[in-house]
């Protein structure tokens, strides 16, 4: 599970424009844990989601577009209902324009009754909310129903991510394990932003598989919620039961990866040298050989994978390094194109 987060800003949803760069993270099996540089420790990933997360009891701030009912007791003349406006605002007899957006129904009511005492002794104030049109969240990515959406009270991750619907060919999804199959529904990966300087990335199959209550954590309005709309693929090619594309994951494995290929056929042998071809531009374009009896050993295998790569088993007789990325460049070339634009 992994979690970034910058320095809190102001919410803005406006600002969503500017999420025009997104980032491309490498799969990896059998992480090797390294301990950060200095004396200083490593940031607690839940801990930053929790800090990012609003409280259960925080009260409902007003906001723009919102629909309210101003009571006024015992003087009917000042009692009706209200729209703030764009301008945060709403208007009153009398003394005009007052701005309560961004505060609290209470403080509203506080607002407004300082504004009128200067006409009216013992004024009593309360304000009701008839539609909660400014408490929304945008959703963004890879989802059937992308937009705005309103909610009448506190939004959250997996209420938001439910009624967007996950796109077939999302980002790693819970459930895939066959080659083939259809996703879940439920992205491995999402990206809330804040404002224009806060964000934080949730790992949220890795916390729905854990159990944790942050999969499902509370929002804030204006929120943005990005779902990444890119599969990862990695190629499994020769002597294997069903050669194709299967879904990386970023907890797959080379054994994993192997056996939903239906492992290998008798003719690769009884301990094939798998053969890692790496993208250019990943790894330097390396070659890697790994021995299949290995992969049956409790030993971490330094290995990285990303999308585009080709796992191939060989023929017996034909276990060396022969078969390099150039003598594949043809189906390097095929693979490729349909493990990095297939959605």
């Amino acid at each position: 599970m992994v979690s970034r987060a910058m320095n809190s800003g102001k919410s803005n949803v406006r600002g969503w424009r500017w999420l025009l760069t997104i980032p491309v993270f490498a799969f990896t099996c059998h992480a090797q844990v390294t301990p950060p540089a200095g004396d200083g420790l490593k940031p607690n990933p839940a801990a930053a989601l929790r800090a990012f997360e609003p409280p259960a009891n925080a009260p409902y701030e007003l906001g723009r577009g919102d629909e309210i009912t101003v009571n006024a007791i015992g003087r009917p003349e000042l009692t009706g209902k209200h729209v703030i406006g764009p301008d945060g605002q709403i208007t009153m007899p009398i003394v005009g324009a007052i701005e309560i957006a961004g505060m609290t129904r209470e403080d509203a009511s506080l607002a407004i009754e300082k504004a009128l005492s200067t006409y009216y002794s013992a004024i009593s104030i309360s304000i009701s909310v008839d539609q909660y049109t400014s408490n929304q969240i945008v959703l963004l990515g890879a989802v059937e129903h992308p937009g705005i959406m309103t909610f009448d009270k506190t939004p959250t991750l997996l209420e938001v991510i439910s009624r967007g619907g996950v796109q077939a060919g999302g980002t790693g999804v819970v459930g895939q394990s066959e080659a083939g199959s259809k996703p879940s529904g439920i992205p491995e990966e999402c990206v809330i932003y804040r404002g224009n300087d806060t964000m934080v990335t949730v790992q949220l199959a890795a916390l729905l598989n854990e159990g944790s209550s942050l999969a499902n954590m509370r929002l804030k309005r204006d929120d943005i919620v990005f779902v990444s709309g890119r599969t990862s693929y990695v190629s499994v090619l020769g002597q294997v039961t069903h050669p194709g594309n299967l879904q990386l994951q970023k907890t797959s494995t080379l054994a994993d990866l192997l056996a939903q290929a239906g492992g290998p056929t008798e003719k690769a042998g009884r301990n094939p040298t798998i053969e890692i071809i790496h993208q250019p531009g990943t790894q330097g374009s390396r070659t890697q050989l790994i021995s299949f009896k290995s992969l049956l050993q409790k030993k971490s295998i330094d290995l990285t994978l990303q999308s585009g790569d080709i796992l191939y088993v060989p023929e017996s007789g034909f276990n060396s390094a022969a078969y390099t990325f150039q003598q594949l460049a043809p189906l390097v070339n095929l693979f490729t194109v349909s493990a990095l634009f297939t959605q």
